[in-house]
């Protein structure tokens, strides 16, 4: 069974797409201010290891807690030059995931956890307010679409059980034109849009702002707990400090225990060129809303501030043996194919042109969404496993990581997603054999109206999975 992504497209107008772009992220395309790496030792209270979203919040939520206290913020590299600043900047307000995620991991938590993930996008907006950050931040809502005739009644429970108004295939059509589109799943609250490199950057100013010290190319090579204090090293010198929040997302832990449980998973993202307003006039999408489509292997886009369309998803690569490369990242084939994919949803765009092509790693694990833990005597803590929908959550990410280093419970650290860690993947080749496995039937399910085969099922009752 063909699906509507099956469609032959012309692969002459493909290659004249992608013709010009270039290879890097639309959003890391701008000027960034530099943060030399430290001259000599230094000692804190608090010291985050990772410049991304995730060790950005909790560095300024920890020096606006504890104003007393010496923070500081190594990055291996350069402010939110890996996830944060190669995403498509969706802000979703689920903590699990998606609705269907978290219902199907903490039936009983759900309620609760629905209602952080809202506060949670609702003090994210406020604080980026009140800190003045020009990250361009939009609350669109978002746009679920069905292209195939089965996920139209999987938006029509989604509708029923509250998570968004349902659209007919005409009523959809009314807010943004695509032939492809069979309904729509409509959230106004749920999903803001962002500048995302320009988030991590404008966060990285706040967090000076309020004392924090900021450093750039400084390499965290391990950690020693022998004495009183915790002693970093790097591939300068060393740092000392009562605390560390562990903030390396996709990259191998510096606790070696950790590294089971996540995997990098390659995804891939164009953007076009500005559209005029002729062009936009094709499409509508008046709204602005960010769209996702409901299949296994989906897509995600959205309208950037000066009107181009970033587009990426379908293809989620996983390469043998954990490692994240940025060879890995020139991938032609999935870049074509996400061209032709494009022009099928859009074909009255078919004299648009691409800027830009990347790719950048996800770190997911077993149960698709965040998960924490505290090492060596309770004075480090960490968190990984965003699985691509980290944008928002690694705010509320920040927030449990510096309360379990507080050690005093909150409503955050009683929640069984918080306390409870997915099961590890298996060592190679088995996470291989099994993930690569998973991805065809997710393949195979989406050509047969989304009916899931043996493996699926049986990793669906484990609680265990791949997701696209």
């Amino acid at each position: 069974m063909q699906t509507v992504f099956d469609a032959h497209v012309d692969p002459a107008l493909v290659d004249r797409s992608l013709a010009t772009s270039t290879q890097g992220s639309v959003w890391l395309d701008i000027a960034r201010p530099q943060f030399p790496p430290p001259s000599g030792p230094v000692t804190c209270d608090l010291l985050v290891i990772g410049g991304g979203y995730t060790g950005l919040w909790s560095a300024l939520h920890a020096a606006r807690r504890h104003p007393d206290r010496r923070v500081v913020l190594i990055e291996a590299d350069r402010i939110g030059w890996a996830a944060s600043g190669r995403n498509g900047g969706f802000v979703e307000a689920s903590l699990t995931h998606g609705y269907e995620n978290g219902k199907s991991r903490w039936p009983d938590e759900l309620d609760t956890l629905e209602e952080m993930g809202l506060e949670n996008l609702d003090g994210m907006q406020g604080e980026i307010a009140e800190l003045g950050l020009d990250v361009e931040w939009e609350r669109t809502g978002m746009l679920t679409v069905a292209t195939e005739p089965h996920q139209v009644q999987w938006l029509t429970e989604a509708a029923a059980d509250g998570q968004g108004q349902f659209l007919d295939g005409t009523h959809v059509r009314d807010q943004v034109d695509s032939p492809t589109y069979r309904a729509g799943l409509f959230s106004a609250d749920t999903c803001a849009i962002v500048n995302p490199a320009k988030l991590a950057l404008e966060l990285a100013r706040a967090c000076r702002e309020v004392g924090v010290e900021v450093f750039e190319h400084t390499t965290a090579t391990r950690i020693d707990s022998g004495g009183a204090a915790l002693r970093v090293h790097t591939d300068g010198s060393a740092i000392t400090c009562r605390q560390v929040v562990l903030a390396t997302n996709v990259f191998p832990s510096l606790l070696r225990r950790n590294r089971l449980y996540t995997v990098p998973v390659y995804d891939y993202v164009l953007a076009t060129e500005p559209l005029t307003d002729a062009q936009l006039a094709r499409v509508g999408w008046g709204g602005r809303q960010g769209i996702g489509d409901s299949a296994n292997q989906f897509h995600y886009y959205r309208l950037t501030r000066d009107n181009r369309i970033v587009w990426g998803g379908y293809d989620a690569v996983y390469h043998f043996g954990r490692k994240v490369k940025s060879s890995y990242e020139d991938r032609p084939d999935t870049y074509r194919r996400l061209a032709a994919h494009f022009f099928i949803t859009f074909p009255q765009l078919d004299d648009v042109t691409f800027s830009h092509r990347w790719a950048g790693a996800i770190d997911t694990n077993t149960r698709f969404c965040a998960h924490w833990g505290l090492a060596r005597e309770g004075r480090v803590a960490y968190v990984n496993g965003f699985t691509g929908l980290g944008v928002g959550a690694t705010r509320f990410a920040a927030d449990v990581c510096l309360d379990l280093l507080d050690g005093t419970p909150t409503p955050r650290t009683e929640l069984e997603m918080v306390r409870r860690k997915p099961l590890p993947f298996p060592p190679e080749p088995l996470a291989s054999a099994g993930i690569q496995a998973t991805r065809w039937s997710l393949d195979r399910a989406d050509h047969s109206a989304g009916r899931r085969n043996l493996l699926l099922k049986a990793l669906d009752a484990a609680g265990l999975g791949f997701d696209s």
